[in-house]
């Protein structure tokens, strides 16, 4: 059975954005070790889950990614991988490799956990993640700590109702200062 991988940037106290959206409090200047790390995470995934609201951007953003840029060859996989956009609104794709999933959320991603393939990544949005640990269906948690502190914003654990008990399996300072956790179910 695949795995939902869930890769997610978030301020040291535990927020994803800022109370519109904001992303400006991220560290953007990767050093060469956590593009590494990230490459290599995502050699072992072959899919992309996606809610709605963070599709466009996201998909935008990797297609706007030239030839020779130092990011294109991993721009290109997130061009490639097949992605799976959760929706109630949309009645069909815009996008390239990217199909709509409209049903019941855990019967969706447990049905793409049974395919075959490498495991499955999500990145968001806030709501939509919130959605998938509230019904469990994370089996792996990258949380990518990054050195600042917001005070207010969009969280992902907000809707868990009881205890989670998580086993952290590694944790890796980068030199850039952001701290990636992995954790298990």
């Amino acid at each position: 059975m695949r795995k939902l991988i869930l890769q997610v940037q978030m301020s040291v106290d535990g927020f994803v954005a800022g109370p519109n959206g904001e992303l400006d409090w991220m560290t953007w200047n990767w050093s060469d070790d956590i593009k590494n790390y990230v490459t290599e995470l995502h050699d072992t995934v072959d899919t992309i889950l996606l809610g709605r609201k963070m599709t466009d951007g996201f998909v935008k953003h990797w297609q706007s990614v030239e030839p020779g840029i130092e990011e294109y060859p991993f721009a290109k996989k997130m061009v490639d991988y097949p992605k799976v956009v959760f929706t109630k609104t949309l009645n069909k794709s815009e996008w390239k490799n990217t199909t709509l999933a409209k049903g019941n959320l855990s019967e969706e991603v447990n049905s793409l956990k049974n395919q075959s393939g490498k495991d499955i990544i999500v990145y968001g949005g806030a709501g939509f993640v919130s959605s998938l640990i509230k019904e469990n269906l994370i089996d792996e948690y990258y949380l990518f700590i990054n050195p600042t502190v917001i005070g207010k914003g969009m969280e992902i654990f907000n809707k868990v109702e009881d205890k989670m008990k998580l086993k952290l399996v590694n944790s890796f300072a980068f030199k850039c200062g952001i701290v990636v956790n992995k954790y298990e179910i």
